[in-house]
């Protein structure tokens, strides 16, 4: 994980050094003060998918070159094999796998996630993003905040919600939970 959050971080220096950008801009696109982001950048910090999704649509760049180093090739269809797909570790406990990462173009972006669960009643922070999200539920049970509504999901439930409400999830239960995500 350490060295992804590393090369991820390398990857959006070299973009804003290309693109001229100050690190107070892409700060303030994310919500985050300015060194959060240069420790995103020095990989001392998680970047987040949702702010990463941010930086590539504001910078016109494809999400998987800031992720996974990578320009997407395939523009008819793409194959994702059962556990294949290009993973990405958010935190300890918070994983995804892009389902579409090869897809040149993709109008939103599908993720197979599993977050582990947490010590006692700890919680993520909430995030938010620009855009709606679905998530389907495939194993395990999921606590789900919308802004202050608190939820509980389980297999084959889903819920699709405007994103820039701020939301988190946690496991429940004791077991990791794995859900379809996603995201515009």
């Amino acid at each position: 994980m350490d060295e992804q959050i590393r090369q991820i971080g390398e990857r959006l220096r070299g973009l804003r050094e290309v693109l001229d950008i100050p690190a107070e801009e892409v700060a303030e696109l994310c919500d985050i003060t300015p060194e959060h982001y240069m420790k995103i950048e020095s990989g001392e910090a998680d970047p987040s998918v949702y702010r990463l999704s941010k930086i590539a649509k504001r910078y016109g760049i494809a999400l998987d070159v800031l992720m996974f180093g990578e320009e997407p090739r395939m523009s008819s269809y793409f194959l994702t094999r059962n556990g294949q797909g290009m993973a990405v570790e958010r935190r300890k406990s918070y994983k995804y796998q892009s389902l579409a990462s090869g897809f040149r173009g993709r109008k939103f972006d599908p993720f197979m996630t599993q977050v582990d669960p947490l010590p006692d009643d700890a919680r993520f922070s909430k995030n938010s993003h620009d855009g709606q999200e679905f998530d389907y539920i495939v194993e395990g049970r999921m606590e789900i905040t919308i802004g202050n509504k608190v939820m509980e999901l389980g297999p084959g439930d889903s819920i699709f919600f405007d994103a820039s409400q701020p939301h988190c999830m946690r496991a429940i239960d004791g077991r990791p939970v794995k859900f379809l995500v996603v995201v515009e």
